[in-house]
């Protein structure tokens, strides 16, 4: 059964300007990486940046997904009162897309986001898309959102 990314989440997760992707290859070992991330209705977009030191060798990340798709990214709020501690989780399949409207409107969402990307090249780049099937939250995350304007 789904449950979808509720308002009040999507509030939370406008607030992180950093989540962490996890992905597994196709014997399970897993993987995890700091991202930034846009997120439109119930897909995660995560673009490929440029990588000066990994020029012309897949990501990790990338080549997990083309050996299962199954993926998960959290985005969390820490505090020193741990009253204010929050995260959502978001669970889902992940996919690359290359090319075609999707791919272009995921890059113009995430430039918006991450001013940085507006100074690099991704318009070539893969992005990950993680079509959510389940998204859980823990703590005050409205809260920790209220605490980060």
């Amino acid at each position: 059964m789904a449950t979808m990314i509720t308002d009040r989440q999507h509030r939370f997760l406008a607030t992180c300007r950093v989540g962490y992707l996890a992905t597994a290859d196709r014997n399970a070992v897993p993987h995890v990486v700091p991202v930034c991330f846009a997120i439109d209705g119930q897909t995660l977009y995560i673009t490929i940046d440029e990588k000066p030191k990994r020029a012309g060798r897949r990501l990790r990340r990338i080549t997990n997904i083309l050996e299962n798709s199954a993926a998960c990214f959290i985005a969390d709020h820490y505090d020193e009162d741990w009253t204010r501690l929050a995260w959502v989780m978001l669970r889902g399949n992940a996919e690359i897309i290359t090319n075609g409207d999707e791919h272009n409107a995921a890059q113009a969402l995430l430039k918006r986001r991450y001013p940085q990307l507006a100074a690099m090249d991704i318009g070539g780049l893969p992005v990950i898309a993680l079509r959510v099937v389940r998204a859980t939250a823990w703590g005050k995350i409205s809260a920790a959102a209220d605490s980060q304007d």
